[in-house]
């Protein structure tokens, strides 16, 4: 059976919410921003709207990695505002292009409603690499921010390094951290340490757990059915849990982000999406990719994105900051 560590219990932050989360995405986007907003700038410069134009501009889409079912609707939209509105100079296609992407990405802007369950019990998964541990420890700071309780659960049982540093994030936001005992074993039970997490959560009356799981390509298909016993044993600990399932993607992957997005959300049913780093590209169209393969299903929300190495640098989605971010 899983060891319990103590570490603190959960408390209030010191350090008040941001309170200029616009400036921080423009500022996290700024190496995006850079490439694209400086080509799109000389693209919608002046002169006449022709097909050297959109083959140009569809050029630029598909090297931000917005990938080709994105670029292709885009391109549509705005040849469609192009022929509607009679638009004639490529100055006028810059707001016309903005337009069509806050488009796209609205639908995945759905805030996190932690407020359903209690206690509320959030399932993270993402490949080796991600970002997945330090979101959650972001995460922990941000609902403690809201006054709520937090509980982590070390479940990604396989990486060596994995416990301590979930422990350290515990340290840093002084909320506990339900882990395997330290008996020098590699690997553990992540199904039982995550199940100990939800019944010492109730026990104790905590608003939500964070539940890491193990790093996992979409091919190593053992540890995606281990990943599925996870969230069965969550569900015995808890009916109706886990309440969110969510999947973390750096953005530096480009179109490979895409297709974990399918495998994982085949394996698990997924409920959103956190996207990290994108203050560590110069590219950043990842996110309509994502619109866009969701976009004639039910949208998956992004519930969160990543902009910056800082404790706050991890905030709520919101479609038309970060297309007001890519642009000059």
């Amino acid at each position: 059976m899983p060891g319990f560590f103590k570490s603190k219990n959960s408390a209030a932050p010191a350090e008040p919410a941001s309170t200029n989360w616009s400036a921080r995405v423009r500022q996290g986007l700024s190496r995006t921003r850079d490439n694209l907003g400086r080509r799109l700038s000389g693209l919608f410069g002046g002169g006449k709207i022709d097909e050297a134009l959109y083959e140009e501009l569809e050029t630029i889409l598909l090297t931000a990695d917005a990938g080709v079912n994105a670029t292709t609707w885009l391109l549509g939209e705005l040849r469609s505002e192009v022929k509607r509105k009679g638009l004639t100079d490529a100055a006028q296609l810059k707001g016309a292009l903005q337009e069509a992407l806050a488009a796209l990405l609205e639908p995945l802007v759905q805030p996190l409603d932690t407020d359903t369950s209690k206690p509320f019990i959030i399932m993270l998964a993402g490949v080796n690499g991600a970002g997945k541990t330090t979101s959650i420890g972001k995460l922990a700071h941000y609902f403690q921010l809201q006054r709520k309780t937090v509980l982590l659960a070390a479940g990604d049982t396989f990486r060596a390094a994995a416990r301590e540093q979930l422990m350290a994030w515990g340290e840093r936001n002084n909320v506990a951290v339900i882990a395997q005992e330290n008996s020098g074993q590699q690997k553990g039970d992540p199904a039982a340490v995550i199940f100990d997490a939800v019944n010492a959560a109730k026990a104790r009356g905590i608003d939500i757990v964070l539940a890491d799981t193990a790093g996992r390509l979409a091919t190593q298909l053992h540890l995606m059915e281990e990943i599925k016993k996870v969230k069965r044993v969550i569900a015995k600990a808890e009916p109706g849990a886990p309440h969110e399932t969510l999947l973390v993607l750096d953005a530096n992957t480009g179109q490979n982000a895409v297709a974990q997005v399918q495998a994982f959300d085949d394996a698990l049913g997924l409920t959103g999406l956190i996207v990290t780093k994108l203050d560590g590209t110069a590219k950043g169209g990842v996110i309509a990719a994502i619109a866009r393969q969701r976009q004639k299903k039910t949208p998956l929300p992004i519930r969160f994105i990543g902009v910056g190495e800082g404790l706050d640098d991890l905030r709520p989605f919101a479609a038309s900051e970060f297309v007001e971010a890519l642009f000059d």
